[in-house]
């Protein structure tokens, strides 16, 4: 363990102690979370970068995850033929690849991972999953059952977590609201996980693996960060209770396979209008940003949203154990993620690790790579919001007021979730847990 290391394990209460500073009910903790989420993410982490068995396993998962994406790529490649092609892949017949188009390589496993989740749901496999993660979340941490279920869920599902507690929305406190939404924003969907994979697997061969554990330790810091922020200060209505997930069944395994397939379009839909809408708006900001700082103000280089929020994430950098001479690169990259969605910051982590631009690359991207696996930026909170709202009307105004406080449990729990990554990466594993 070196100094990085130490940086990292200590990065972990700092955050806990800025949560705290921003907590609506300071004397209100409940420790019982804390102790636990930091606990369980702990043990994962050993498990997965100090135990040989975890981290054999720990490779096994991620060829399992590639191999499993070059079966979704199929359809893709049928379909769209050689605009499908990864990078260095080459057709039957001999056609090479255009290079990497997000719309035509990565977008389609998107549908192929649906319609996975939903064959799993048709012959009850991810309930029982789920239903195991929320018990241990719920004995363990003292929090409602309906909250756990929400939080177990999201480590494999994304907005749609919400549906298994649909019939508990309604009578909700504002401490559960604030989890289910802070949940659904520190995590990511096993869908859209395919996502990150194709933009960074030829710069990080052993990307999978990282994406399924930072899916596994962002579910606690979730529950941590969230309680935090806003603790409880009423009875929740299935405290000490095991919730048995919600979800309507398809009549047949075909029609399974076609809701699950639906959904992923819609989903596409939604994060290409979204990329298209954010980051022209983006692009505006800037160009009048950049405008103000050097006519009005006579700076030297532009002003952009993206150089502001890498300034306010510099600290967080640092504490999360990048090094020094990383830390200007890749707080740009953490702090856009707010603003630009964390798509867009991974393809910009995959563009510093091509141009050799990081001096410790195989550390930084690993902790950047935890930071950024999850929806904790504000397209997803007005997604999150509007798509809770429409399963409980009557809550809507309790929901938009807890909807920033989520946001910046989110984020936090992202950073936590690097910390603990960042606790146990060495360089000596370098080779194994980077795959170079």
């Amino acid at each position: 363990m070196d100094v990085y290391n130490l940086v990292s394990f200590a990065g972990i209460f700092v955050l806990i102690g800025f949560a705290w500073l921003l907590s609506a009910d300071k004397k209100n903790m409940n420790f019982r979370v804390i102790i636990w989420g930091i606990g369980l993410q702990i043990i994962i982490g050993v498990f997965i970068f100090v135990v040989p068995v975890g981290s054999r396993l720990f490779l096994v998962v991620n060829d399992v995850v590639v191999k499993v994406l070059d079966s979704a790529s199929a359809g893709a490649k049928f379909v769209f033929g050689r605009l499908a092609l990864a990078p260095g892949q080459t057709s039957e017949t001999g056609e090479e690849s255009l290079g990497f188009i997000l719309a035509f390589q990565a977008f389609p496993t998107i549908i192929f991972f649906s319609a996975l989740i939903a064959i799993l749901y048709y012959f009850r496999i991810m309930p029982l999953i789920i239903r195991a993660f929320a018990y241990v979340f719920s004995k363990l941490m003292r929090i409602s059952g309906a909250e756990s279920l929400v939080a177990a869920s999201n480590i494999f599902v994304g907005i749609e977590s919400a549906l298994t507690v649909k019939p508990y929305l309604g009578r909700m406190t504002r401490s559960e609201l604030c989890t289910i939404l802070a949940a659904g924003m520190a995590t990511v969907s096993s869908n859209v996980l395919a996502l990150y994979v194709f933009s960074l697997n030829i710069q990080f061969p052993a990307i999978a693996g990282h994406l399924v554990s930072a899916s596994l330790l962002s579910a606690p810091a979730a529950l941590v960060m969230s309680k935090i922020i806003l603790p409880e200060r009423e009875k929740p209505e299935t405290l000490g209770v095991h919730v048995r997930p919600f979800y309507e069944k398809e009549n047949s395994f075909f029609e399974a396979i076609i809701n699950g397939a639906n959904a992923g379009v819609k989903m596409i839909v939604g994060i290409v209008a979204l990329l298209i809408a954010v980051l022209g708006l983006v692009a505006l900001v800037d160009l009048f940003l950049s405008t103000l700082g050097t006519k009005v103000f006579g700076l030297e280089s532009e002003l952009s949203l993206k150089a502001i929020f890498g300034y306010i994430f510099y600290p967080f950098t640092i504490i999360l154990g990048v090094p020094v001479s990383d830390a200007g690169i890749i707080s740009k990259i953490i702090g856009e993620r707010v603003i630009v969605t964390e798509v867009v910051a991974y393809r910009d982590l995959a563009a510093a690790l091509e141009a050799n631009l990081l001096q410790h690359p195989q550390r930084s991207a690993v902790i950047t790579t935890y930071a950024l696996c999850g929806f904790a930026h504000l397209a997803s909170m007005a997604i999150f919001v509007g798509g809770i709202s429409a399963l409980a009307p009557d809550r809507t105004r309790n929901i938009a007021a807890v909807a920033l406080r989520a946001l910046l449990a989110a984020t936090l729990a992202c950073l936590l979730t690097a910390c603990v990554a960042g606790t146990f990466y060495t360089e000596g594993k370098a080779s194994i847990l980077f795959g170079g």
